[in-house]
């Protein structure tokens, strides 16, 4: 970490897509576990959680926050992301924060301009864009949900585009950013340990806010298209 941050003890959860992650920064120290793949995020969540905790004996009262990953991403997974830390933190009498998880996926991409891009499914993706130096997180592109032809550009060249958007619709993505994005690294996901990364300065600047006003990060304000909508796009009623 950079910057001269005091010593917190903090929790992080991250479901925004088929991965999901629970991370503990320990004064300086990141730990992070993650679920398979193929697990129902709600089953395992909160069993993901507790043995972190317990790895480190740890309980929730010694910590100093929890922050969650708040989207965009899937819905079911920024509620369950939002509803656990906004639980975990009442009974615990903890503040939350909620991180970006395009934000996230950025940082987990390393130095330099990311374009971060995530299947939204319905024939969408998230996307937005990023400069990364250390742990800072400059946004060029501000988040935002399209159909992978209509993605915002962005400027000059040289960017690494990053996430499931680019393992969904690669050849539509690559037609769109043309020579904007050079390289690419579909496989990347947000995780817990990134939101870590982001979430200890916002802390310490307290950023912090009631459990009970912890709200997710939709971008997109609908969850299923119409039987007119399904049609046009060439699927079936």
């Amino acid at each position: 970490m950079s910057g001269k941050i005091r010593l917190v003890k903090l929790l992080a959860l991250e479901s925004s897509t088929e991965l999901l992650t629970a991370a503990l920064y320990l004064d300086g120290r990141i730990v992070e576990r993650e679920s398979g793949r193929a697990a129902l995020h709600s089953e395992i969540a909160l069993p993901l959680v507790q043995a972190l905790l317990d790895e480190e004996g740890l309980t929730l009262e010694r910590l100093d926050g929890i922050a969650f990953g708040s989207g965009p991403g899937a819905f079911t997974g920024l509620r369950l992301a939002c509803s656990l830390a906004q639980g975990l933190a009442v009974g615990a009498g903890l503040p939350v924060i909620g991180i970006g998880s395009l934000e996230a996926l950025a940082l987990a991409a390393g130095e330099g301009p990311i374009y971060a891009c995530l299947d939204a499914r319905m024939n969408e993706v998230y996307s937005a864009a990023y400069r990364v130096r250390g742990d800072a997180v400059e946004t060029i592109l501000a988040p935002t949900v399209s159909s992978p032809e209509r993605v915002p550009l962005p400027p000059g060249q040289g960017w690494l585009g990053c996430g499931s958007g680019f393992a969904a619709y690669g050849p539509v993505l690559a037609a769109r950013l043309g020579k904007a994005v050079g390289r690419l690294d579909p496989s990347l996901r947000p995780r817990a340990g990134g939101l870590l990364r982001l979430a200890v300065p916002s802390f310490a600047r307290g950023e912090g806010i009631d459990a009970a006003l912890a709200t997710p990060l939709y971008v997109r304000d609908k969850v299923a298209l119409t039987t007119a909508e399904r049609l046009a796009a060439g699927g079936k009623a």
